[in-house]
């Protein structure tokens, strides 16, 4: 596995391999990998002859400092992640001046409202740090085929908005999430959890699993009172939200329309650990 800390060295790489013909699958990743991000390669290695992974965390999508400083940094333990799944042909690991060579600074985006929904409300400027790393990690990588977990399934919404905004010729890719053994979302902030409170966890899951059940047999508004009711009955977790949305606006529903898709989404807090998970809705 090739490994790259300069722009320059990458780019006179990926050069080499559009020459020769290559399709390229890319998922870029900050770092901490779980066996999630490693769905995420195995996804790309059926459907290209070169995948390439990055690894940076990127300053300008965290509205909280704490949480930037707290986020896990292994870098040693990811390479050697990556090497032993043998699905990985090359990582991209760049410094700051090489993603943000005129200063730390996140470019405007305007996301067709996708942008102020869920996420956008709780994190200020989020989406606009998320847009400016992977507008230029594709510049970079150029990829035909990009992949991203649906844990993160607004990010997915927003990055497929970036790639038509910008007509990128990139395919962007859904791969499902994946969950530890008693049904917790994987994620790298899993690692700042101890045992108990990661076991304790699973009620974020089991909770959506329920509300699939509780969907178009109760009103909306009773599924949102028991989903309340649930989390004040948690030790040492907060319900930051819980929304039902329609899949495709990513906007709020009141009410169940036969011919539209739902998906349920939550944040909780467990200690100061923020966990995200979603489910669509059968």
């Amino acid at each position: 596995m090739e490994i790259f800390k300069t722009k320059k060295t990458l780019l006179d790489y990926i050069e080499r391999q559009k020459e020769m013909g290559k399709k390229v699958g890319f998922a870029p990743t900050m770092g901490a990998l779980h066996d999630g991000h490693i769905s995420l390669y195995e996804a790309a290695r059926k459907e290209n002859d070169l995948v390439i992974s990055s690894i940076f965390v990127n300053p300008t999508q965290f509205n909280n400092a704490s949480d930037l400083e707290k986020y896990p940094r292994t870098i040693e333990k990811d390479i050697e992640i990556l090497e032993k799944s043998a699905f990985v042909d090359a990582v991209y690991i760049p410094e700051v001046t090489d993603i943000y060579p005129e200063g730390l600074k996140s470019k405007e985006y305007n996301f067709d409202g996708l942008e102020n929904e869920m996420e956008g409300k709780f994190r200020p400027g989020h989406f606009n740090g998320v847009g400016t790393v992977v507008e230029e990690l594709f510049r970079q990588v150029k990829p035909d085929n990009a992949y991203f977990g649906d844990k993160d399934y607004q990010q997915l919404a927003i990055i497929k908005k970036l790639v038509e905004k910008l007509n990128l010729p990139i395919k962007i890719h859904g791969v499902p999430i994946y969950r530890e053994k008693n049904g917790l979302a994987m994620s790298s902030r899993n690692k700042r959890l101890d045992h108990e409170q990661c076991e304790a966890a699973k009620v974020i899951y089991e909770t959506l699993v329920k509300v699939n059940d509780w969907f178009r047999i109760i009103t909306v508004s009773e599924i949102y009172q028991r989903v309340k009711d649930i989390f004040e009955d948690q030790r040492g977790m907060v319900l930051e939200y819980f929304e039902i949305a329609d899949e495709a606006t990513l906007k709020e529903t009141d009410f169940f329309y036969k011919d539209r898709n739902y998906r349920a989404f939550i944040v909780v807090f467990v200690g100061d650990v923020r966990l995200i998970d979603n489910m669509h809705l059968d």
